[in-house]
C-alpha cells in the first residue's frame, strides 16, 4: 500500500508538473495585449457562401466591421433587411451566420476591427452607425457622398476605398483625390 501511494504521488507530480508547464506557456502566450500585433485593415471575406449570397446584392462586407451581436441581429431579421425581404437557403444561412459570428470584430485581431468595436452602444446594424466609422468620415461633406451618383451612400465602401473587398480601407481613393 505504501508503494502504491508513492507511485500515485509520483504520477500526480508528473501530471501536475506537465500542467504547470503548459499553464505557464499559455500565460506567456496571453501576456501580449490584444491589438499589439494586429494585422492591418480588416480580415478579407473568405467564405464563398457569404460572398455569393450577400455579395449578389451589395458588397460582401468584411465581418470584422461589425461585432458578433450585430451580425446575429442582421441574420435573424432578414425578413426586413433594410426594407427588403431576403431569403437565403437554410444550408447557406447556417454556414454564413457561423462565418460572420466567428470572424466578427472582437473575435479577430485586425486594426480596423479593433477600432470598430470601441464605444459601441446598443446593437448597431449599420457599419456607418459605429463611432469609429463616424469619426473617420466626419470631414467628408454629405454632398460628396449622397449627392454623388457614383457613391450615393456611405455604405458603398468600394466607391472610395479601392481595396475595400480585400479588407483594406486606407486613404487611397479610386478617383485619385
Amino acid at each position: 500500500m505504501k508503494y502504491a501511494m508513492a507511485a500515485a504521488s509520483g504520477a500526480l507530480f508528473v501530471i501536475t508538473a506537465g500542467f504547470n508547464a503548459t499553464s505557464i506557456a499559455d500565460e506567456e502566450a496571453f501576456s501580449v495585449p490584444w491589438g499589439s500585433n494586429s494585422k492591418p485593415g480588416v480580415e478579407p471575406v473568405t467564405d464563398e457562401s457569404y460572398r455569393q449570397e450577400c455579395g449578389s446584392c451589395h458588397m460582401a462586407y468584411p465581418p470584422g466591421l461589425l461585432p458578433a451581436h450585430s451580425w446575429e441581429r442582421l441574420m435573424t431579421t432578414l425578413d426586413d433587411h433594410f426594407g427588403k425581404n431576403v431569403e437565403i437557403p437554410k444550408k447557406h444561412w447556417k454556414t454564413i451566420i457561423n462565418y460572420l459570428l466567428n470572424s466578427a470584430a472582437g473575435r479577430v485581431d485586425y486594426q480596423v476591427s479593433n477600432q470598430m468595436i470601441r464605444n459601441i452602444k446598443g446593437i448597431p446594424v449599420r457599419i456607418s452607425q459605429l463611432p469609429y466609422f463616424r469619426h473617420r468620415h466626419q470631414d467628408i461633406p454629405e454632398h460628396l457622398v449622397r449627392g454623388n451618383p457614383e457613391v450615393r451612400s456611405f455604405s458603398n465602401c468600394s466607391a472610395c476605398h479601392a481595396q475595400a473587398e480585400q479588407g483594406l480601407f486606407g486613404e487611397g481613393r479610386k478617383s485619385g483625390d
